[in-house]
């Protein structure tokens, strides 16, 4: 078990145990958005008439990365250590991260709710999205679970469509935002800033010749969802640290016509310094512009000097 400040942290189901009255949901909560957050805070409030703690079971790998041929193009969010750190913020007590293999995808609906949700977690009360689907095959759905909660196994709170439409946030639409660029949208359903962690890397060192030093990013985790390409502005934080920034992701066609991954690079305003081998989180706040090539170094140093300028605008700095 793992503790993260104010929240524990279960590795799988087997080793769950010493939490009173869990007040239960289940889902992958990749993003842990606006939508996420306000079932979580339902589930505390439920908690405290009970004495109880809220407690998510969630599945690593993605359940579409080990189902349906394994859909291996799909990319996350938030990676874990990412979705556990928000999780931990947003006020959830504990977190179950269940191993999602074959075997367990091919659990029925039935065995699912005796052996998981009762057996071995014990959970007290459950809230349940009137969609949700789980078991072998997704036959298990809200009115399977009506019947144990009517035996007295669990007490059931099922989120409706009505409350779901009313937050009109999925993980679904913070993705297509992200992919088509729309950055201040994303950041509105997630209630926070996208960000992307890496390492910082050596690089082609072009940047500090035109007075624009930039740091190279690696180390990204591969399925982690990379917005549009593009130039943007917003934060970088390390050591504790944080600085406004600009960045631009792409392939660089100015200064590499044959990169075919992209690339995330920061420059760091108002900083001096050497960040190589240091972790980084940079935090997406505006889109500035698509990438383009430019006809030489000078021509691409002169729109940088525009994209700085812009950045400071819609940063409010000096």
């Amino acid at each position: 078990m793992l503790t993260l400040p104010r929240m524990k942290v279960f590795d799988g189901i087997e080793n769950f145990n010493g939490v009173k009255n869990p007040i239960l949901t289940i889902g992958t909560f990749d993003g842990v958005h606006v939508g996420h957050q306000h079932i979580i805070r339902q589930m505390n409030e439920e908690a405290s008439k009970v004495d109880g703690e809220s407690t998510l079971l969630t599945f690593h790998p993605h359940p579409r990365w080990v189902v349906n041929n394994a859909d291996e193009s799909m990319r996350l969010i938030q990676t874990l250590d990412e979705k556990l750190e928000k999780l931990a913020e947003v006020g959830l007590k504990n977190v179950i991260i269940q191993p999602f293999d074959k075997a367990f995808s091919q659990l029925s609906a039935t065995s699912f709710i005796e052996d998981v949700l009762i057996s071995k977690i014990k959970a007290h009360h459950l809230f349940i999205g009137y969609d949700h689907r789980f078991g072998n095959s997704r036959e298990g759905n809200v009115d399977l679970l009506k019947i144990f909660s009517d035996k007295g196994f669990f007490s059931l709170t099922e989120i409706s469509a009505v409350e779901i439409n009313e937050i009109n946030v999925s993980s679904t639409k913070i993705r297509n935002s992200l992919i088509s660029g729309d950055i201040t949208h994303a950041n509105a359903l997630l209630n926070s800033r996208y960000c992307i962690t890496g390492v910082v890397e050596e690089g082609m060192k072009i940047g500090r010749t035109i007075d624009f030093p930039t740091a190279n990013i690696g180390q990204i985790d591969p399925h982690k969802l990379l917005p549009k390409n593009g130039v943007y502005a917003g934060k970088v934080c390390f050591d504790n640290q944080t600085y406004n920034s600009v960045f631009n992701l792409g392939l660089r066609p100015t200064v590499n016509s044959n990169e075919s991954q992209p690339k995330l690079e920061v420059h760091l305003l108002n900083f001096s310094g050497n960040l190589y081998g240091k972790s980084v989180c940079v935090s997406f706040e505006h889109r500035l512009r698509d990438e383009k090539k430019f006809g030489s170094i000078v021509a691409l140093k002169h729109q940088i000097q525009l994209d700085e300028s812009l950045a400071r605008t819609l940063l409010r700095i000096q």
